[in-house]
């Protein structure tokens, strides 16, 4: 396997840095619902419990961005207001629909953490380690919001499908710019 160049490594941490940081925000959103308009004290238990392992993965990222001196994506104020107004908006729709906020994003992050994991080589041991430690927690988090009652049947699968392509369409700008 070649050495992976430094441009692409940059790329992963600053997309990582904006996904754990939108993943903070959607549970921001989630939680600022959940205290005002949806009462769900469990849900909101579950969803806290999740923003901590978001928070951990964000504040890895924000050092690896500080310490190898890479610009964050220019669109880190526009995902945070998307990632608050998903988060607020889903949970409005109900329970269903805020955990299948989750487990949607969390399909997509673990296709994309596994695409990093597969690329990294010996020479970003611990940017890979660290990686599918926290691929295992979105996992863990998927796997949670599916217990919890994360559907894709009727409208939901609309839902679905929004969600992943947004995920996807942040993924692929917040790599380059």
């Amino acid at each position: 396997m070649t050495k992976i160049n430094k441009r692409r490594v940059e790329e992963f941490i600053r997309v990582d840095h904006a996904g754990e940081r939108g993943a903070v925000k959607i549970y921001e959103g989630q939680l600022l619902a959940l205290n005002t308009f949806v009462k769900d004290e469990n849900l909101k238990k579950t969803i806290e419990e999740m923003k901590v392992h978001e928070k951990e993965h964000c504040e890895f990222f924000e050092n690896e961005i500080k310490k190898r001196n890479i610009k964050p994506t220019k669109f880190l104020p526009l995902w945070d207001l998307l990632g608050v107004g998903l988060g607020f908006g889903s949970t409005l729709l109900g329970k269903k629909a805020a955990m299948l906020c989750t487990a949607s994003v969390e399909e997509v992050i673990d296709e994309h953490y596994l695409n990093q994991i597969n690329q990294l080589d010996k020479s970003e041991k611990d940017l890979k380690k660290k990686i599918s430690k926290f691929r295992q927690d979105e996992i863990d988090h998927k796997d949670i919001a599916y217990n919890e009652g994360a559907t894709k049947k009727g409208p939901y699968l609309l839902l679905d499908k929004i969600i992943k392509t947004g995920s996807r369409i942040a993924i692929n700008i917040s790599e380059k710019i």
